[in-house]
């Protein structure tokens, strides 16, 4: 303290130390400042008996409002269900083949359906469900082989693809005709070209002509005479050229020596009935929903 001096040029008072001749000049904080932080220091004292800051041993201070960041997200989240709940309970009562008719329903329907599907069916559809090449279908596309209307959607997501316990689940049989002796490969070759004829793939030769007759001795029962399929078997449509498990010789080849018996789960034991039915909408949403047949079921 001795040594601090009035510097002369500035008329502001030295520190008191100095390095190789070098002093520090004390000068004072500016008065806006100097307020800004004794604001600051009330605020934060009022904001700590006011609010949640301190934290203790087992918890933090409540403050004298009682508020926390917790219980606003509590209420908030109670808000969202109370409203939802009003959606869901209309979504319920209504049949599913009446939503269309209920634009705001059916748009809230298609949302939640869009959700759910985020979290249960993408990882086998895909996000934007157009599935996998010869192991899942693509529910955006126009071919469908248990139906397509919203009833029939949801049939299939509540009982599945050859669920276990269910009986109501869907199931076909196609049966491995080259492994279990059936048609001998010159057969199933010539089978094979006539199927790609059905749909444009190959142009009608002698082998096909053959496999014509090889078909309707064997394929036909499911598939039809034309191969425009039933959808009542399961069978789907081979005149078109959607394919889940390829349209090339050898893929084709291969579905005839041996059956695929693809699995999809029965969501109905595992989602409940208005989430199944929201995920019906969304499925029928995607572009390749048809409508529901006025003459009855197929």
């Amino acid at each position: 303290m001795a040594n601090k001096r009035i510097d002369e040029p500035t008329g502001t008072s030295t520190v008191g130390h100095e390095w190789d001749g070098i002093e520090e000049l004390d000068t004072p904080m500016p008065r806006w400042w100097l307020w800004s932080f004794y604001l600051c220091i009330l605020f934060a004292i009022g904001y700590m008996v006011v609010y949640p800051a301190v934290p203790l041993l087992t918890k933090g201070t409540e403050g004298v409002f009682g508020w926390t960041s917790r219980g606003e997200l509590a209420a908030e989240t109670r808000a969202a269900q109370a409203s939802r709940a009003q959606v869901l309970a209309q979504i319920a009562a209504t049949p599913i083949e009446q939503l269309p008719g209920k634009p705001a329903l059916m748009q809230a329907a298609v949302a939640g359906g869009r959700a759910a599907f985020r979290v249960n069916c993408v990882q086998c559809h895909g996000a934007g469900a157009a599935g996998v090449a010869g192991l899942y279908p693509n529910l955006a596309d126009d071919d469908w082989l248990w139906g397509g209307n919203l009833k029939e959607i949801e049939q299939t997501i509540v009982h599945g693809i050859r669920q276990p316990g269910d009986d109501q689940t869907r199931v076909s049989l196609m049966p491995s005709f080259g492994r279990d002796g059936m048609l001998t490969p010159a057969q199933i070759d010539e089978v094979v070209r006539h199927v790609r004829t059905l749909s444009g793939l190959e142009k009608p030769s002698a082998a096909s002509t053959r496999g014509a007759q090889t078909f309707a001795d064997n394929c036909a029962a499911c598939h039809g005479s034309a191969g425009k399929g039933d959808r009542q078997f399961g069978a789907p449509n081979l005149s078109d050229r959607i394919w889940l498990y390829g349209g090339s010789r050898e893929a084709i080849a291969a579905s005839i020596h041996n059956a695929h018996a693809g699995v999809m789960p029965a969501w109905g034991q595992r989602l409940d009935p208005v989430t199944i039915r929201m995920l019906a909408a969304y499925v029928h949403s995607l572009g390749g929903g048809e409508e529901i047949d006025a003459s009855g079921p197929r």
